[in-house]
């Protein structure tokens, strides 16, 4: 299980992953080997599967994000269009999702004529693929890869 430490340690690697032992100790109250001890425990556990850097979309020229909701053809256990829709880069997240849609993907791309060339030319000719829907987002007021791992304190009584 994680602990009340644990929580804290992930939490603060989430904000940063780039903090120093030192710094993770200083908060918790754990001498620095510790909290490598933790942070490696937590690693191999596969809590914390990675770390990576957040860039910038806009400046590099990825500025346009769509969500596309696919419907496939596939037989049941079959997961060829899933393989070849995560294999193209400007996917950025592949969900194999309930209701009409078979899945749903967040995709990044330059601008509008990109998207309609990875419509056409990439995920239109992967055998299989029945539709695609596509929503364009105008504006992100929201966007995080953090997880909450304490309650809000607005449900908190």
């Amino acid at each position: 299980m994680i602990d009340d430490t644990d929580t804290i340690i992930l939490d603060l690697l989430q904000e940063n992953a780039r903090i120093s032992q030192a710094d993770v100790a200083r908060v918790v109250g754990l001498a620095p080997s510790a909290v490598l001890e933790r942070i490696r425990k937590l690693e191999a556990r596969g809590i914390v599967r990675g770390y990576t850097a957040l860039l910038d979309p806009h400046a590099l020229e990825q500025a346009m994000l769509a969500f596309i909701a696919v419907r496939s053809a596939e037989a049941p256990g079959d997961d060829s269009v899933a393989r070849a829709l995560a294999q193209c880069p400007e996917v950025l997240e592949l969900h194999h999702v309930a209701g009409d849609d078979c899945y749903l993907m967040k995709v990044r791309a330059r601008d509008a004529e990109h998207i309609g060339q990875l419509l056409r030319h990439r995920f239109g000719r992967i055998p299989g693929v029945v539709s695609t829907r596509t929503t364009i987002v105008l504006e992100t007021v929201k966007e995080t890869p953090r997880l909450p791992l304490r309650p809000a304190p607005e449900t908190v009584r």
